[in-house]
């Protein structure tokens, strides 16, 4: 694989990412909401937590080197964040032994946060430097 069409492909991982994060960001803001946090919430998570993997672990095996190397595994470590966030949001709103800090931590969620805006962010920063031909079709 070249080094372009390396670039491109990790260009378009990251457009995956990108676009698996609305869903995520949602469902940990769901998950902060007062009151029940509602079953449909445990489903999504779960699912967008799974698709956040598969894109980690497909970022992991790309073969890339030099600097491309090193978005790459910034991109592994924001999206695993943001695994880890959604993980961390449903353990908190589905968990059997509530307690007021468990309660008072869930209440303070309101999404991925600046992370996944960095994640947003290396995402352009590689589709400028992949260049017009690696654009999303």
């Amino acid at each position: 694989m070249s080094s372009y069409e390396q670039l491109a492909a990790l260009a378009a991982l990251l457009d995956e990412a990108a676009a698996a994060q609305p869903e995520a960001d949602r469902v940990v803001a769901a998950c902060g909401e007062p009151g029940p946090v509602p079953t449909e919430v445990a489903r999504a998570g779960s699912r967008q937590a799974a698709v956040l993997q598969d894109i980690a672990q497909r970022l992991r095996d790309l073969p890339v080197g030099g600097e491309d190397a090193d978005a790459r595994d910034e991109a592994v470590r924001l999206l695993t964040y943001d695994h880890w966030m959604v993980r961390q949001a449903l353990n908190l709103a589905f968990t059997a032994n509530a307690d007021t800090g468990t309660e008072t931590a869930r209440l303070r969620l309101n999404g991925l946060g600046a992370p996944a805006d960095r994640l947003r962010e290396l995402r352009e920063r590689v589709r400028r430097a992949a260049g017009p031909g690696a654009e999303p079709s």
